[in-house]
């Protein structure tokens, strides 16, 4: 007797079935692919199947929120055993689906916002964790093992084919998209409006499949805007010598800052500082970054050429219209961003990543995941990490290759620099400095194969706070490594643990470096040496373009 014939279409056949029940609940109401905000749910019930891959746009800034709503508020006894694909929990529905008992299990990026609770779902028995990835390997995993059945994504128009436009805040739209359309899956959109024409073609109408029109714009967060007014002068001191010591001498011209203030303070130091020292042409010239409005004042001195963003920033748009030489703009004049492309950019085509953490141990591993907070990493681990693929060179990374490598007998190869600068004591005078990783616990608690470290040890080059720099390249032993750690944790129980003749002889040797060893006065780190020292500053050095959101306006 012989086998039945393989089936080669099944999930081709699965698609019409769940289109099939979508136009039978619909009936008439669709107007062309776009249907009333009302019937949401009738649509929702017709295409999600039990044990679905669900992906809901969610990104660092941009939110799907009124598709993410109505998923939430779905009949559990009609829709339940999803598996949810989410780069970022940042709403409080994200894990409504979860309390609800609509979705069980959840592979995701970051959960900043949303960290507590994440980790009280997963001790209930609520959620189950795949696993927490970077932005750039859960993209990847789109178009292998974790293929979105159904995605929720978000766009600021439609026409009524089904093409949309993403406008500035692109971010994560087109993998979800493609990876989703591509395997035969349902793709559905939530735009702030519908149009006869659009201003330019993002993702093609034959890509989608529903498209419904929010009753409010989608949920934007200007996550990278800082208030330049919240810059303390240690941090313009740590500013300073990351400038002097590190961005200087090893003539970083392409990079990537993260999040928080003691970057926004190194960005608007270089019109000032880095003009003082001579750098303009020298250093900074070319970003994978979200446009920060701290960049301002250095993209008007000429400091910055390029940047090439993950997403947009809300307030900045007029200032990027304006700028079509430094950002990426299409025929509109509106910005085109890429999260998959920039996290891209910055693990391959960037020379160095700067960024904060909350915990580091004595190996120089990080994390930012600590007790009763599972807040995962975003992009950080792929800015973080030396690119073992890369073949091109550059000084920056010939150079910090060459420290890591000198006097072994290796082949010369560069290396990514990995700078992590921290105040030696966090909020609440938590130390920074840890001998073991809240990481370990809650691999435990959770069942995890491995401890959530969000930049190993490894990657790391540079560790740079208030007492000075400690250059990890120059460490020849795991004893040179730890004491050099210890020579920069300050008075929190790391630092006050340090061999202090051998953390005296790491400095002699130029491992260990504190302001007054590489020329920064101390005494010029004060905030009069910031290019804007307030919101109204970098409006006035933007000439009037850019218009900062409402919470941050004092005046």
């Amino acid at each position: 007797m012989s086998a039945s014939p393989a089936k080669w279409n099944t999930l081709q056949t699965n698609r019409a079935e769940r289109l099939a029940r979508a136009g039978a609940s619909l009936g008439g109401a669709l107007d062309g692919k776009a249907l009333p905000a009302a019937l949401l749910p009738e649509l929702l019930y017709a295409v999600i199947e039990r044990g679905d891959r669900v992906c809901l746009e969610g990104n660092n800034q941009k939110q799907a929120d009124f598709l993410g709503q109505a998923l939430a508020q779905l009949d559990p006894a009609r829709v339940h055993g999803l598996h949810m694909l989410q780069s970022v929990l940042a709403l409080p529905q994200h894990l409504d689906v979860f309390e609800r008992g609509v979705a069980d299990r959840l592979d995701f990026s970051f959960s900043g916002p949303q960290a507590a609770r994440v980790a009280k779902l997963l001790a209930a028995g609520k959620l189950k964790i795949g696993a927490i990835h970077t932005y750039l390997e859960l993209f990847s995993r789109y178009f292998i093992d974790l293929t979105p059945r159904v995605c929720l994504i978000a766009a600021e128009a439609a026409d009524r084919h089904g093409n949309l436009y993403t406008g500035p805040n692109t971010e994560d739209t087109p993998p979800i998209a493609e990876a989703t359309a591509f395997k035969n899956g349902i793709v559905i959109v939530q735009v702030n409006r519908i149009m006869d024409t659009l201003p330019r073609v993002d993702i093609p109408a034959d890509w989608v499949d529903f498209v419904v029109q929010s009753p409010r714009p989608y949920y934007i967060e200007p996550l990278f805007t800082r208030d330049p007014a919240q810059i303390s002068e240690i941090q313009v001191l740590m500013a300073m010598m990351a400038i002097r010591g590190i961005y200087a001498p090893y003539q970083v011209e392409r990079l990537n800052h993260g999040i928080g203030f003691d970057t926004a303070a190194i960005e608007l130091l270089l019109p000032t500082y880095g003009e003082s020292l001579g750098l303009k042409g020298k250093i900074a010239r070319h970003w994978a970054l979200n446009p920060h409005p701290a960049l301002i004042p250095a993209i008007e001195s000429g400091f910055v050429e390029s940047v090439y963003s993950f997403g947009s920033e809300l307030g900045m748009e007029d200032y990027i219209r304006a700028r079509p030489d430094v950002f990426f703009t299409g025929p509109d004049g509106s910005m085109r961003s890429n999260r998959a492309l920039c996290q891209a950019a910055g693990h391959y085509a960037c020379d160095m990543f700067i960024g904060s953490t909350l915990q580091i141990d004595l190996q120089g591993n990080s994390s930012t995941a600590t007790q009763g907070r599972i807040a995962g990493f975003g992009g950080a681990p792929n800015m973080g990490a030396d690119a073992r693929g890369r073949r091109h060179a550059s000084p920056a990374w010939l150079k910090a290759g060459q420290q890591a490598r000198e006097g072994r007998n290796t082949i010369p190869r560069g290396q990514k620099l990995v700078v992590q600068i921290v105040e030696t004591f966090r909020e609440h005078m938590q130390p920074a400095f840890v001998n073991k990783l809240d990481a370990w616990d809650l691999a435990e608690q959770a069942g995890m194969a491995i401890p959530p470290v969000m930049i190993y040890g490894d990657d790391v080059t540079h560790i740079l706070t208030e007492e000075g720099i400690a250059n990890l390249l120059l460490c020849r032993s795991d004893e040179e490594r730890e004491q050099a750690i210890r020579g920069v944790a300050g008075y929190t129980p790391v630092g006050m643990g340090r061999d202090r003749r051998m953390v005296e002889n790491l400095r002699d040797r130029g491992i260990i470096a504190r302001a007054e060893d590489i020329g920064v006065d101390k005494r010029l780190a004060t905030r009069d040496l910031l290019a804007a020292r307030n919101m109204k500053d970098l409006v006035r050095a933007s000439g009037g373009l850019y218009n900062p959101p409402k919470r941050f306006r004092n005046w």
